[in-house]
């Protein structure tokens, strides 16, 4: 990369893996290791855009940012970090471009993982990365970059394939409404048969007292 491209991506990074860095836990041995290679990769940006050596670093500190237990949503918030960076040089569009991508990369190998309560939540998910990958494809396909461009459509694929599959088995969230505030257990008995999913139907509708749940709220078809 030239200097006066890296002169204005070496702050883009920067920026880019402080944000990542503010998610990561500071404590655990995955975390350690997240923070390390995070930390090496900022101190050493520069050096690293002048010698076109920055994709395998930048790579391993969003997989190590994903081990550490990064969730999708706080990856959703580094990417419209690195989606409102208005660069002009050429090396500093492509370094956004690539913190983009590995952003929704890494958004996938989390949602492969993760466990789902309802369809809803499901259908919350893939309308959420639904304009992101849309975006990012439009870029690829604007850049002639066929490679990347089929590689996004066949992520979005594989994410949505299985979302959709995962969407199938799960219950529905439904609207109940009581007569009058009850405890969590006599509504879990009431709604499920079965009480011992009162700390479920709490934690769903952000209950302050089980003794007082507020007369409307949401549940589980079963």
């Amino acid at each position: 990369m030239k200097r006066t491209d890296a002169n204005e991506a070496a702050p883009l990074v920067d920026r880019m893996l402080a944000l990542l860095l503010s998610f990561v836990p500071a404590k655990g041995h995955a975390g350690i290791n997240a923070r390390t290679a995070i930390g090496n990769t900022r101190a050493n940006a520069y050096k690293l855009l002048i010698d076109d050596a920055m994709g395998p670093p930048l790579d391993n500190c969003f997989d190590q940012a994903r081990q550490a237990g990064i969730s999708w949503q706080q990856l959703e918030t580094v990417r419209r970090q690195i989606e409102q960076e208005k660069p002009v040089s050429l090396g500093a569009v492509l370094l956004q471009n690539a913190g983009i991508r590995l952003c929704l990369a890494t958004e996938g190998y989390i949602l492969a993982g993760m466990a789902f309560v309802s369809r809803q939540q499901v259908d919350a998910i893939k309308a959420a990365l639904f304009q992101p990958f849309q975006d990012a494809e439009e870029i690829a396909a604007d850049d002639m970059d066929q490679m990347t461009f089929q590689a996004l459509i066949t992520l979005h694929g594989a994410i949505t394939n299985h979302l959709v599959q995962t969407a199938l088995p799960l219950p529905r969230m439904l609207n109940y409404q009581f007569f009058m505030p009850l405890p969590s257990l006599v509504m879990a008995y009431k709604l499920y048969s079965d009480a011992s999913r009162a700390d479920e139907l709490r934690v769903e509708n952000k209950v302050v007292h089980p003794a007082f749940c507020p007369m409307l709220g949401e549940a589980l078809s079963a």
